[in-house]
C-alpha cells in the first residue's frame, strides 16, 4: 500500500464490487480501475483479492459471468449483477449506513452526553 491509500475494511470489498457492477457489466481489471477511480485513488484492489471475491459472489448467485471481447479487442470474462446481487447490494448499503452512523456517533461523542 502506498501513501494516501487505505486498506479496504474486511467485508466491504464485495459491497464495492456489487456497487461497481450495478453501473454496468465489467471485466475484473476494469472493476479494479473503476473502484480506484471512484474512491479518488484511495482504494487499490489487487487481482489476487478481486478474483477470489468474484468467485465467492458467483457461488452465492450474486454475479454471473461470460466471455466477451473488450474495447481493445481482447477476450475477457465480464461479470454482471444478478437480481440476487442487486438485493444483496441493497442489504449491504443499509448495513453500511447503520455501521458508519454508529462509528461516527462514537467518534463525535461528548463526555457526559448520552
Amino acid at each position: 500500500m502506498t501513501a494516501g491509500r487505505a486498506d479496504i475494511l474486511q467485508g466491504t470489498l464485495e459491497m464495492l464490487v456489487l456497487r461497481t457492477l450495478a453501473l454496468e457489466p465489467m471485466h475484473g481489471w476494469g472493476m479494479a480501475q473503476r473502484i480506484e477511480a471512484m474512491s479518488g485513488g484511495v482504494f487499490e484492489i489487487q487481482q489476487g483479492t478481486l478474483y477470489p471475491a468474484l468467485q465467492r459472489m458467483k457461488r452465492k448467485g450474486w454475479v454471473r459471468s461470460e466471455w466477451r471481447q473488450t474495447e481493445n479487442n481482447r477476450r475477457a470474462r465480464y461479470y454482471e449483477l444478478t437480481r440476487e446481487g442487486r438485493a444483496q447490494l441493497e442489504k449491504e448499503q443499509e448495513q453500511w449506513a447503520r455501521t458508519t452512523a454508529a462509528v461516527n456517533g462514537i467518534l463525535h461523542w461528548e463526555r457526559g452526553v448520552v
